[in-house]
């Protein structure tokens, strides 16, 4: 038989445990509706403003759209506010590449956070680090080609995926690919959290995938000849109903190939 005072203490450890747990969680500023850090800039907040004021199309060699942007202000379905929708006509069908959007500004190292929303099952779309490098939107694939996998070179991590209807959040600390002489020495590197779940630390990024379509370098040595240069942040339009909301970035020096992050 379990005495009281062993209960008692097993209780306050458990609930330490817990206490630890959350604080970590919290120390790390991720998750859904957080606000930006101190040093971030809002990038997007929902209104049609900031987003012809920050945002444009990504006039790759599929691009078929045209300004102003006809992405679709709509009211939040969750919560008060109103949100984008990747909804744009050149992109029916799937066709990545025709409509998709990117920041006018361009980054190197950085902290972003992403909120997004699929509003149907098979939803698709996705988050671009630099224009080049996609971490995947698509409900219903586990596959390291699904949901939260840095596309085609980590597994997905759906078991953070909140499910349709409902807001996600990427936390990411990016950073760039280092060169010397035009060469790169240094592979990108990503730490990410998703739903406050932190799924990936320090991963290096091999290549660009999805060829000349997808993003920058892309089409260069098939997908693998990065280049020295930043990139904007996209969101992918592929034809499909996927929201995005509250989008912050802080841009960074990370001089060490360490991306792991508690802020």
């Amino acid at each position: 038989m379990i005495t009281f005072d062993v209960r008692i203490a097993r209780q306050v450890l458990f609930g330490a445990a817990l206490s630890i747990a959350f604080s970590a969680t919290a120390q790390a500023d991720v998750g859904v509706g957080m606000k930006p850090i101190e040093g971030a800039e809002v990038i997007f907040d929902g209104t049609r403003k900031m987003l012809d004021e920050k945002w444009t199309y990504w006039k790759g060699p599929r691009f078929s759209s045209s300004l102003p942007i006809k992405w679709k202000i709509v009211d939040d379905p969750v919560d008060k506010g109103t949100v984008v929708m990747t909804d744009d006509p050149a992109a029916k069908g799937g066709k990545f590449g025709a409509a998709d959007l990117v920041t006018k500004k361009e980054y190197r190292d950085f902290r972003l956070h992403v909120e997004f929303l699929v509003a149907k099952k098979g939803g698709n779309s996705g988050v671009y680090l630099q224009n080049r490098y996609e971490i995947q939107i698509l409900d219903g694939d586990k596959s390291k080609h699904g949901m939260g996998a840095l596309i085609n070179e980590t597994p997905s991590p759906y078991h953070a995926y909140h499910g349709v209807g409902k807001w996600n959040a990427y936390d990411f600390t990016f950073r760039a690919a280092r060169f010397k002489d035009g060469k790169r020495t240094e592979k990108a590197m990503v730490s990410m959290f998703f739903n406050g779940t932190k799924v990936l630390t320090n991963q290096t990024i091999n290549q660009v995938w999805g060829g000349a379509n997808s993003g920058i370098d892309g089409g260069n040595d098939g997908g693998k000849g990065i280049i020295d240069t930043p990139g904007g942040i996209k969101f992918q339009c592929e034809g499909h109903e996927v929201l995005y909301r509250n989008v912050w970035i802080k841009e960074l020096d990370l001089a060490k190939a360490d991306t792991d992050f508690k802020e």
